[in-house]
């Protein structure tokens, strides 16, 4: 009877694990797209990302691009806030494969 008792709790603790990251991926997903939506949208709808001259090509002029404006809005976000929103639009619109080591689900951000 141990190990019939000792696999539920495995099972159990792995639940709560998958549990877990999936709630963590929803909300760094949720933190890009209120980033997105707060401090972008009123400038940038999705016309400016299908435009013929996008300058967006790759992870590295997404995310540099996703830089350079919230720094022209004097925004002062952080790096994980830059990364969550280039993982919003990325999932949303240019659908670029995952990166090397980029995490698939992450906490919320901290300033």
């Amino acid at each position: 009877m141990g190990g019939l008792n000792r696999a539920r709790a495995l099972l159990a603790a792995a639940a709560w694990v998958t549990g877990a990251a999936l709630a963590q991926g929803a909300a760094v997903q949720g933190r890009g797209e209120m980033l997105y939506a707060n401090h972008c949208i009123a400038c940038h709808d999705t016309q400016v990302h299908w435009r013929d001259r996008r300058q967006v090509t790759d992870w590295t002029s997404l995310e540099a691009q996703v830089r350079h404006w919230q720094a022209v809005g004097q925004l002062n976000w952080s790096g994980r806030d830059i990364e969550d929103v280039a993982r919003h639009l990325n999932e949303r619109i240019y659908r670029f494969p995952p990166r090397a080591g980029m995490a698939a689900a992450r906490g919320p951000s901290r300033r």
